[in-house]
């Protein structure tokens, strides 16, 4: 049996959002090394700050500082640091009480061992040495036997308040397209184009799954479709993405491949946008060295019979 395919993959894109008064204050205050929580109706104090009472859905916007030095109030020991972590090196994720707040903040807890921490222990922030109004601004928390820190009293109005942050929001993880996909893939590279029947319907599956969608029952028959198809629906691009070099606007579309009974996606090139059409029938365009389609270009054939491909809309 084929070895299975696995490839490292990395899903990221940047997270853009807009600050309310009292996420701009607690950030704003970040960035200046002063730390404010929200005060609610019965008097609680919430760090980190939120809009809105978690108890009786009231707004709160009344702004306190509080103390750059606190309590642990649990704590779990990271090993084995990872990428974008605060620190590079083990440390511990803690929950610290902030001196003159009700809730907890966590946050990053630099120790030399999980032997140094307990709950209980007293510890201070240790600020970024560069600061943009952001949660990093705190670079971590650490070990602290001096005496209690008194806020000044900031009422949480800045010159110059942060009102928007960007995040980049990245998973990385290992992806294996499994048994059936591989073959499909591997048949791409010879530019062949394979699909596996299911043994009870008799209907072939483009890419293969390796299971029927309507039956539920393995499939591991291939089958060579195409390469010509049938356009069966499409939708005209008009907004450019950053990671293709191609210019807008273009039509992007299902095709179903003679013989296959499951429409894929392809670009269609070689006409004009607006000249594209239901029923429109193409073939593949390769590139040299390319492990599939480049696009889809129109063969010259009468266009297909409505009826030869509206059960695969």
């Amino acid at each position: 049996m084929p070895e299975v395919l696995k490839a490292p993959l990395v899903v990221e894109f940047p997270f853009t959002r807009s600050l309310g008064p009292v996420q701009s204050a607690f950030l704003t205050g970040l960035r200046e090394r002063v730390v404010l929580g929200v005060r609610t109706g019965d008097g609680r104090t919430l760090v980190p700050p939120v809009e809105y009472d978690p108890d009786t859905a009231e707004e709160i916007r009344d702004l306190v500082e509080v103390a750059p030095t606190g309590t642990v109030t649990t704590w779990a020991w990271n090993h084995a640091p990872r990428r974008g972590q605060p620190l590079t090196t083990p440390f511990a994720w803690a929950l610290v009480r902030l001196d003159g707040a009700d809730t907890a903040l966590l946050h990053a807890l630099d120790a030399p061992g999980p032997h140094a921490v307990h709950t209980g222990m007293r510890v201070r922030i240790r600020w970024a040495a560069e600061r943009t109004g952001a949660i990093t601004d705190i670079a971590c928390f650490e070990p602290y036997d001096g005496d209690r820190t008194e806020p000044a009293g900031h009422t949480g109005q800045f010159a110059d308040p942060v009102t928007g942050i960007v995040a980049a929001a990245r998973l990385d993880y290992t992806y294996s397209p499994g048994r059936a996909q591989t073959a499909y893939i591997n048949a791409l590279s010879g530019r062949r184009t394979v699909g596996e029947r299911c043994p009870a319907c008799r209907k072939v599956y483009v890419p293969p799954r390796g299971a029927c969608p309507t039956c539920g029952v393995a499939t591991s028959e291939q089958v060579e479709v195409g390469p010509r198809g049938t356009v069966t629906t499409f939708c005209i691009v008009n907004i450019k993405a950053k990671n293709l070099d191609i210019e807008v606007p273009y039509v992007y579309a299902h095709i179903a491949l003679d013989g296959a009974d499951l429409a894929l996606h392809g670009r269609i090139g070689g006409i004009p946008y607006d000249e594209v059409r239901m029923g429109l029938r193409v073939e593949p365009v390769w590139t040299d060295g390319a492990r599939y389609p480049d696009h889809y270009r129109p063969t010259g054939e009468p266009d297909a019979d409505y009826d030869t491909y509206k059960e695969l809309l």
